[in-house]
């Protein structure tokens, strides 16, 4: 006898669509009720997204570098039981290939390892390489990645004691143009303000953290549809994480702390140009995973309105990185809250049913 799932409540299917009740059937969303006999009908109530979206994730990475797959398993577990059921994994030099045969696994959007200046980044995470071989290694990992490339775009230069891009700028435009030619979109880790000019005059996709965003970067990014993933949760430890420079190098210790003291303002100026802003969570490095419900709450302080985050976290990123939402016939990939996520935020920290590819999980 076929399992059928009746779910009955509130189907959010959009910012301006709702719906009374929709069915599980087949792994697939339906808003056609099942005919004949032969089922085993199961009701789910509640408030029903489709699965949220954290699109900045390190499935398979932790402090010192790759895990083991137990390790890697165990992250993806976290964030699916925390509701997130479709990672857009920023970088990662481990191989997570295999999740993809996982039926219980959230869906990974793969960007492939990062690409970073010679000793200019954390230690075994990315490719070290210089200027002259940025292109040649945009191709290899846009070619291994889903439909992504993620850069190294700045980084403390210990010469200058200060933040600064990794790259010149027309190394940065010709990287950004090789990713496009292979049809991959490019992002990039930016804090300061620097790097995100060379960027814009690129032309990338998207920049992670964008912390550095000022009122010509701003301008520049809404014009050219450049998205941002502001990763708040991460940015809030900015102090701990310049407290070892303080002495030897002051003047990148206050810049990351002023930063990190406008952080919502810039965001705020972000969304109010017209900037697409996703939620991402930086998880895998030193944060824990399971974190977008918190990553959204910070949304919500830089002045998002709730619909503004719940897409951020739910159909708009889904639409952003190609992947369905809750339309008729797209794969079950839903989460069931007790309360009304439009009403309360918080509710998405406390979800009561995960369906992952149809399957209603325990």
């Amino acid at each position: 006898m076929a399992t059928v799932l009746h779910v009955v409540g509130e189907v959010l299917v959009g910012p301006q669509e709702s719906r009374p009740e929709c069915w599980v059937i087949g792994g697939q969303v339906t808003y056609a009720a099942p005919t004949g006999s032969g089922h085993d009908v199961q009701t789910v109530r509640g408030w029903v997204l489709p699965g949220l979206v954290d699109a900045h994730c390190h499935v398979g990475l932790d402090p010192q570098g790759p895990v083991a797959a137990d390790v890697a398993e165990a992250q993806a577990v976290t964030d699916r039981d925390a509701g997130t059921l479709l990672i857009r994994d920023a970088g990662s030099p481990a191989d997570t290939r295999w999740i993809d045969d996982r039926e219980d696994l959230p869906r990974i959007v793969r960007a492939g390892k990062h690409i970073a200046r010679t000793r200019r980044y954390i230690r075994n995470y990315a490719h070290e390489i210089e200027p002259d071989e940025l292109v040649a290694h945009v191709r290899m990992e846009a070619r291994r990645g889903d439909g992504w490339v993620k850069l190294v775009g700045d980084w403390i230069d210990r010469e200058t004691g200060d933040l600064a891009p990794c790259w010149p700028r027309e190394a940065v435009v010709a990287a950004v143009a090789a990713a496009h030619e292979e049809g991959a979109r490019t992002t990039a880790h930016c804090f300061g303000e620097q790097s995100l000019h060379d960027f814009a005059a690129a032309g990338t996709d998207c920049i992670e953290h964008a912390s550095g965003l000022d009122e010509v970067t701003t301008r520049s990014f809404a014009a050219q549809g450049i998205a941002i993933v502001p990763t708040l949760i991460n940015v809030a430890n900015f102090p701990q994480l310049a407290a070892p420079a303080a002495e030897k190098f002051p003047v990148y210790h206050q810049h990351m702390l002023d930063l990190h003291a406008r952080r919502y303002e810039t965001i705020a100026r972000a969304h109010e140009a017209g900037i697409p802003i996703y939620v991402g969570t930086d998880a895998g490095g030193v944060l824990p995973h399971g974190l977008a419900a918190k990553e959204a709450l910070e949304l919500a302080k830089a002045g998002l309105s709730t619909l503004d985050v719940l897409a951020a976290g739910s159909w708009g990123a889904r639409a952003w990185l190609g992947r369905p939402g809750l339309d008729e016939g797209d794969p079950a990939d839903l989460v069931v809250y007790p309360a009304d996520p439009r009403a309360d935020l918080a509710v998405l920290g406390a979800p009561d049913t995960i369906i992952l590819r149809g399957r209603r999980l325990p």
